[in-house]
């Protein structure tokens, strides 16, 4: 299933008919199964985690095989919710929450450890108002995080197109690694690279593409760590330009 065109996205009434009339499973991307060695580089099991945009997947509930203690899922969606919330009735580890990623006021400021965002980027910005709703989203990820906690993005979206996206409105430490894409007719044994080795970036974000061999059929995962020093260092940077300007 891909993203295409122009479609309202970020309005619940498209997924809760989408989802009434598809009840799933569906997992956006990739299986928990493969993502499982990256995540063990960045999330520990006790984390407290937010997985948003949670739609019908069955990743929380691999997590949750996998020993992750602690797993909230968001959606806009409230079919998905009720679906969702009886069909883990009996995993109380597994919460399932209706709320808009745009806005998560019910949760505390600097309260989760790691975020996962499978598709939900991207399905904003393939919608309308694609660059405000991104915006908010993303600023709302970076306000209930901790320091130093984690935003894992998988998205289709290559380094040219996310990442100025995720610098302009919050400050982050940002990885890059590549998996490859579910169905991919590329040779295994063409493959250069393993989904837990971080790609080198250029200062310009940038990356050596003889890394990946020519066309990668992958998707990209940014593990974005908040990181609020930054975020002081710009300001302590426009106080003392401000000083300069006014002598």
């Amino acid at each position: 299933m891909t993203f295409g065109g122009t479609q309202a996205y970020g309005e619940p009434s498209y997924w809760d008919k989408r989802y009434s009339q598809d009840p799933g499973p569906f997992d956006w991307y990739q299986k928990y199964a493969t993502l499982a060695p990256l995540f063990n580089l960045y999330i520990h099991r006790s984390h407290r985690i937010l997985i948003v945009g949670c739609g019908n997947a069955a990743i929380g509930e691999g997590m949750l095989d996998d020993n992750y203690e602690d797993i909230v899922n968001i959606d806009i969606s409230a079919v998905v919710i009720d679906a969702m919330q009886k069909k883990y009735s009996n995993r109380p580890q597994l919460k399932y929450i209706w709320m808009d990623v745009r806005d998560m006021q019910r949760f505390e400021s600097d309260s989760f450890d790691v975020v996962i965002d499978k598709g939900t980027l991207d399905s904003l910005m393939c919608g309308q108002n694609s660059q405000s709703n991104a915006g908010k989203m993303l600023d709302e990820i970076w306000r209930v995080l901790k320091d130093r906690g984690v935003y894992i993005l998988i998205t289709y979206g290559a380094p040219l197109y996310r990442l100025s996206l995720l610098r302009e409105p919050c400050f982050w430490s940002i990885n890059l690694h590549v998996i490859e894409k579910f169905g991919s007719e590329k040779e295994p044994q063409r493959q250069t690279w393993e989904v837990t080795d971080a790609i080198p970036l250029k200062e310009d974000g940038s990356f050596d593409t003889s890394v990946l061999g020519d066309k990668p059929d992958v998707h990209y995962v940014y593990v974005c760590i908040k990181d609020k020093s930054l975020r002081e260092l710009k300001l302590t940077k426009e106080i003392k330009d401000e000083m300069v300007d006014n002598d």
